[in-house]
């Protein structure tokens, strides 16, 4: 196969909350599970082609764009990275129309265990993928408001008392223990009733619902974790290959370490499976 890389498409079954996942290489997709335990090689051309307007770009931003493209569209704005630095109601979002099917729509607030208790934000589609690029092994949504910006605030609340970034390293090496999700939430959200109230006074009554759902749990096609995380990286060695040993996040585990497919995205690879 041969093409440009986007990140890992993944499905959770939900007899097994097994993770599947495939491989877009170009227009094609290459089923990951059956080649866990299988040799798998991945070489890089040294050409990169922007994720928006296909373009060739020595360096990639933003996750697969060229320069222009990046200063440019507003999926590239730190807003994406900091969502309650939204600008979207003072009229200097780059894109509006863009603003308006990604920003102003529903999300989900909710706390996850990737390498350890988290919370996180995600639009009303994404979801369970969003845990599963994260690499969560169970999650639980406790949120759902009106916009990206309102979930950034509520975040932002959250986030003072427990984490809101995962330790790679710790995810990949699969060693976390469960955690009660649904008793941290009644312990936490009684800590921030002052932040919902006056986010509910500055938004609406309706801005924020408060959610009963049940815990979701995911499982990963892993058959071991590594002890010690070494990273091929495609600017520094075009030719990735090993045995894969298993799939979590967006990592990909060989024998010779691990690979964050979306890093890469729009590196052209050529795979052999």
């Amino acid at each position: 196969m041969h093409g440009t890389l986007s990140k890992m498409k993944s499905s959770l079954c939900p007899e097994s909350s097994t993770v599947d996942y495939q491989l877009p290489v170009g227009e094609s997709l290459l089923a990951l599970n059956p080649l866990i335990g299988k040799p798998l090689k991945m070489t890089f051309t040294g050409n990169i082609f922007c994720d928006a307007c296909g373009k060739k770009t020595k360096k990639s931003y933003s996750q697969g764009h060229c320069f222009p493209c990046m200063k440019k569209l507003a999926r590239c704005d730190m807003c994406i990275m900091k969502p309650e630095t939204c600008h979207y109601d003072a009229g200097t979002c780059r894109e509006p129309e863009w603003g308006d099917s990604f920003c102003m729509v529903p999300h989900y607030v909710y706390l996850s265990n990737t390498s350890g208790l988290k919370v996180g934000i995600t639009r009303h589609t994404q979801l369970p993928t969003r845990w599963i690029d994260q690499g969560a092994t169970q999650a639980l949504p406790i949120f759902k408001v009106k916009t990206r910006k309102l979930s950034g605030l509520v975040e932002i609340a959250l986030a003072e008392l427990v984490a809101d970034k995962t330790n790679w390293r710790a995810m990949l090496k699969g060693d976390n223990k469960d955690i009660d999700l649904i008793a941290e939430a009644k312990r936490l959200i009684p800590e921030i009733e002052a932040n919902l109230e006056e986010l509910t006074g500055t938004f609406g009554s309706d801005a924020i619902e408060r959610l009963d759902e049940d815990l979701v749990n995911i499982s990963y096609p892993v058959t071991q974790h590594p002890t010690k995380i070494s990273s091929h990286n495609f600017d520094k060695e075009p030719v990735v290959e090993g045995t894969l040993l298993g799939i979590k996040g967006q990592y990909l585990m060989f024998d010779t370490g691990v690979i964050n497919i979306r890093k890469f995205t729009s590196y052209e690879i050529t795979v052999d499976a």
